[in-house]
């Protein structure tokens, strides 16, 4: 399997737990507000193949807990589950992060024990979904099945939305509250612009407008909790 990318260690990117990131290109999503647009491809140049990551996390088993598998999205490579397998082997716990389009792959490897913690991104209220992710139209039933699918808390799991001012307004979030309820944890994550965002001119809430929007969504969910 080709990899687009290794973060060595984070304190971030998998909760309670350090880890290192690990990057696969590829994406169905065309999100204007995206941080990795250099790896939508499946074609994106790789910075190294399965063996040389399973051979660093081989020598970093003292020091590392867990690898977050993240993207693009992940879900579209073929051959996830047999890379799933050969991390668990090594004895990492492993956080998939996923767009929720791809719920039959995600339900088998929840079931099959090969991941120990789901992020699932909401991107936005149902009637806003294709054009925040970038698509003229867009069929949410598998975003809806990969949702209920986690509902049922047969693995740990989050829910979290990006949230660009260009994009999401209260009305969003009146909508998503409902749409997740009884959800573990949501988490808004504001909007850093970089270098890599597909496009320009996207801006953030500030801290005081993250708060009003996630007073929105607090009922409707166990926890809720702003991130940046």
């Amino acid at each position: 399997m080709k990899i687009q990318g290794l973060q060595k260690m984070t304190l971030l990117d998998f909760p309670g737990k350090v880890a290192c990131t690990v990057f696969l290109g590829g994406c169905d999503y065309r999100c204007p507000f995206c941080h990795n647009s250099d790896i939508l491809s499946m074609e994106a140049e790789a910075l190294l193949d399965e063996k040389e990551l399973l051979q660093f996390l081989e020598k970093r088993k003292n020091l590392l807990e867990g690898v977050a598998i993240t993207g693009g999205e992940p879900l579209l490579r073929n051959d996830i589950e047999e890379l799933l397998t050969s991390i668990k082997a090594l004895g990492y716990l492993i956080k998939l992060d996923t767009n929720g389009n791809h719920p039959d792959v995600l339900k088998r490897i929840v079931e099959k024990g090969l991941v120990d913690y789901v992020a699932m991104d909401i991107k936005n209220s149902p009637d806003r979904y294709a054009p925040t992710i970038g698509l003229k139209t867009f069929d949410l039933s598998k975003v809806m099945e990969s949702k209920e699918f986690l509902l049922q808390g047969k693995v740990e799991y989050e829910f979290r939305t990006t949230v660009v001012k260009e994009l999401h307004d209260e009305d969003s979030f009146k909508e998503i509250g409902p749409w997740i309820q009884g959800a573990q944890k949501y988490y808004l994550q504001t909007f850093v612009d970089r270098d890599k965002v597909m496009f320009s001119g996207l801006s953030a809430y500030d801290k005081e407008e993250m708060e009003k929007l996630a007073k929105i969504v607090e009922p409707y969910v166990q926890h809720i909790e702003i991130r940046g």
